[in-house]
């Protein structure tokens, strides 16, 4: 298997995007294209930051996709790892590919994890014409012939997006993970358009990459991985749990920076952070798009996600998606 040069990859991104290292301007970078869920990460965050005063200009946000998220990280520890004005979208994905090393040898305190402020509920959905409407029907059809469904979702295969769906299977009895067809495409928003324009069947991914979606009618949700049902317009979504497949898996959305940048640049921004999360802006981004709260700011998250990454190199031990 050839690994990806990360860095040669990462330095022709920021050529090609004509960025200059390190950026002036206070920045975000979304490891993926338009309309993922660390896109939505960025611009969401990065826009209240503006709108309630603590950042003094508009964040840029800049998408930069490749290697599952693997070639922002590359960038940032190999050429701006003391820039002080980067923030970087991360979520339970950054934390899953890590775990299981799939940064081309790179780790997670290579970075310092700022904090997250909200879980993004995972989810399976397909398209609105599609036959399969509950998540059993699905999952039945994935037991009966498992080269009839492919899966799309926004990390690459391995990831969080991808563990969600064999968790799934193995609760119906699946026994040779390795049947199931799962591709990795750039960002949450790709996913769906390849499920809308029949490309594969079903969509792994989290709400909020699928809330337009579902508002202008083109994919239906079959279950959110969660303990209850979302609140008020999702509520109608029923849960895996609901459906007798005993799976919760929530995305945590939020925020890493470079290692070397100051402890006061690192409070500085996390400060930032935490004032989003108290904020009557986030708060209605989250119901809107069927977030639910998550605050964990500052250096105890760092811990946090060295934690969950021993977790998820276990739960992948125990699938057979790494040795």
């Amino acid at each position: 298997m050839k690994h990806l040069n990360l860095k040669s990859m990462a330095l022709g991104a920021v050529l090609s995007l004509g960025v200059v290292t390190p950026s002036l301007a206070q920045e975000c970078i979304a490891p993926a294209n338009p309309g993922g869920g660390w896109d939505f990460t960025c611009r969401s965050i990065s826009k209240i930051m503006y709108d309630i005063g603590v950042v003094d200009n508009p964040v840029q946000v800049t998408n930069m996709a490749g290697g599952g998220g693997g070639l922002a990280y590359s960038l940032v520890v190999n050429e701006r790892n003391d820039d002080p004005n980067l923030i970087v979208a991360a979520s339970s994905a950054t934390a899953t590919r890590l775990a299981q090393n799939a940064y081309a040898g790179m780790t997670y305190d290579q970075v310092r994890f700022l904090g997250a402020i909200g879980v993004d509920a995972g989810i399976i959905a397909v398209a609105a014409d599609s036959p399969y409407q509950t998540l059993n029907d699905l999952l039945d059809a994935v037991i009966a012939d498992p080269s009839s469904i492919t899966f799309a979702g926004g990390s690459a295969a391995g990831g969080f997006d991808h563990l969600k769906v064999l968790m799934a299977l193995k609760r119906v009895g699946l026994e040779d993970i390795r049947t199931v067809k799962y591709i990795g495409v750039d960002g949450g928003g790709d996913a769906v358009t390849q499920a809308i324009g029949g490309f594969v069947q079903a969509v792994t991914g989290d709400i909020s990459e699928v809330v337009g979606f579902i508002k202008s009618g083109d994919v239906r949700v079959l279950a959110v991985f969660t303990e209850e049902r979302l609140p008020g317009e999702f509520n109608n979504i029923p849960t895996a749990r609901e459906q007798g497949i005993d799976v919760i898996a929530g995305n945590w959305r939020g925020l890493y920076v470079p290692k070397d940048i100051s402890d006061a640049d690192y409070q500085r921004w996390s400060d930032a952070l935490q004032a989003v999360a108290d904020s009557d802006e986030w708060a209605a981004s989250m119901e809107a798009n069927g977030l639910t709260e998550f605050n964990f700011v500052g250096d105890e998250f760092q811990t946090y996600v060295a934690d969950l990454m021993e977790e998820i190199a276990t739960l992948s031990r125990e699938i057979g998606v790494i040795q």
